[in-house]
């Protein structure tokens, strides 16, 4: 393969962009991304590219400075936030005597550097493979003795691209073998989840939003989680009990901003754990200036493995960095509900829990109800729903003891039959917003 530089600690970040300069946070996600894989940022530097270069993304005179700005500030690794064909990365690579990564490059070396479990280093090596069969070169030549017609010369018929593409398929073809195996045994765990009928939630978000302190928080597990981009690489997986009863609680791989598409399908398995719940738990940083821009990006990625569709309860994390924010129960839009707190504080994971409950059902009302002779049909829908515990019958009517879900006794208690049950719910109705959000 080509032959590269050993070094890469110190990094020159370049910023490609079009029209206008690089939108608020880019710069700043680019470079936190640096240094989430180990590197020094020596400098920035931003490049507007109103027609990208075929042979090397940016033009002859924007090379130039970037190469006097790796001499003049030492950098040895030179780092694009944008993806490069085989081809640019190349040639990028000769003109400027350094390594070149492209942002797809960079978060998988991240991700290497998170895995931890057998899974997530095969489907880190799968991502990376499939990265790098676009970018093998001529690296050597001895097995090129292929000109024929000359003593010496005639070789084993396979040149040394040809082998490394060769065994590069190898060794795809095993790990996806590997991962099938793995995802067969993943299948049947969550198969016993559902079995076991708990509902499943999942914490999803934008990378470094406090899922793993959330998560650490509300099941008392001692998953990492540090104030870096992907800290947390591998699903964990932990039962919480709530007043109404028990929850699968699944702690996922944060995203991010163009999420690269070798990385979505690598991690379809960890993926499946969003995919597959009863409930999205998006976590959201509730101090980031760009959080509606984050909640986009984040709808967009569960858009597209599958799961754009599972209701969401919407948790602002982070209020202990804003100035007299306090915990709350909020509503955004007809159905989406949001929790405020501060996970690392401790602080409103009451009110998550309230409702957690609320959005899954778990939240039962119990009682005695007495229904008169012409609400059988009332009758029948809470023996539909098995929520009549024990019953009498006399001349005014039945008298039922009753425990069923707050969600369904007030679904049946706001139809026109519904008015013996009314007494059971509690005097403020969950689904109210309780305040205005900020």
């Amino acid at each position: 393969m080509f032959e590269r530089s050993r070094g890469g600690e110190t990094a020159l970040l370049i910023q490609p962009h079009a029209g206008g300069p690089p939108g608020e946070g880019v710069l700043e996600e680019f470079g936190e991304l640096a240094r989430s894989a180990g590197a020094t940022v020596a400098a920035v530097l931003t490049a507007k590219i109103d027609k990208p270069s075929p042979a090397t993304l940016v033009g002859s005179g924007k090379l130039d400075e970037v190469k006097a700005a790796c001499e003049a500030t030492g950098a040895d690794l030179v780092l694009v936030n944008h993806a490069l064909t085989p081809v640019q990365e190349r040639n990028l690579e000769k003109v400027l005597g350094r390594r070149v990564v492209d942002r797809t490059g960079l978060i998988l070396d991240i991700f290497a550097q998170r895995a931890r479990s057998h899974e997530g280093k095969l489907q880190v090596e799968l991502a990376q493979l499939r990265h790098m069969a676009t970018r093998l070169v001529r690296g050597w030549t001895h097995l090129e003795r292929q000109r024929g017609g000359a003593i010496g010369l005639r070789g084993p018929g396979e040149t040394q691209l040809e082998t490394d593409r060769r065994l590069l398929q190898k060794r795809v073809d095993m790990l996806q073998k590997r991962l099938e195996k793995v995802e067969v045994q993943h299948t049947q765990m969550r198969r016993a989840r559902v079995r076991s009928e708990l509902p499943r939630v999942a914490l999803v978000g934008y990378t470094n939003a406090g899922k793993s302190t959330l998560f650490n928080a509300l099941t008392g597990a001692d998953a990492y989680a540090a104030d870096q981009l992907f800290a947390t690489l591998d699903p964990t997986v932990r039962r919480i009990e709530l007043a109404g009863g028990g929850v699968v609680l699944a702690d996922t791989v944060g995203f991010v901003r163009d999420l690269p598409h070798e990385l979505v399908a690598a991690f379809r398995s960890t993926l499946s754990e969003a995919r597959e719940a009863d409930l999205l738990l998006h976590v959201i940083d509730a101090d980031d200036p760009l959080r509606e821009e984050r909640m986009a990006q984040v709808d967009a990625v569960l858009r597209e493995i599958g799961a754009g569709d599972i209701p969401q309860l919407l948790v602002f994390n982070k209020i202990d960095r804003i100035e007299g924010a306090e915990p709350r129960i909020d509503q955004r839009g007809e159905d989406r509900h949001a929790v405020w707190l501060s996970a690392r504080d401790r602080l409103g994971l009451d009110l998550l829990r309230e409702a957690l409950g609320d959005r899954l059902g778990l939240r039962r009302v119990m009682g005695e109800v007495l229904l008169p002779t012409d609400a059988g049909r009332l009758r029948a829908r809470l023996h539909a729903l098995g929520a009549i515990r024990d019953e009498d019958h006399d001349a005014d009517g039945w008298r039922l003891r009753v425990d069923l879900p707050l969600a369904d006794a007030a679904r049946l208690a706001s139809q026109p039959d519904g008015g013996p049950l009314r007494p059971l719910l509690p005097a403020t109705e969950p689904d109210l917003p309780v305040e205005s959000c900020a």
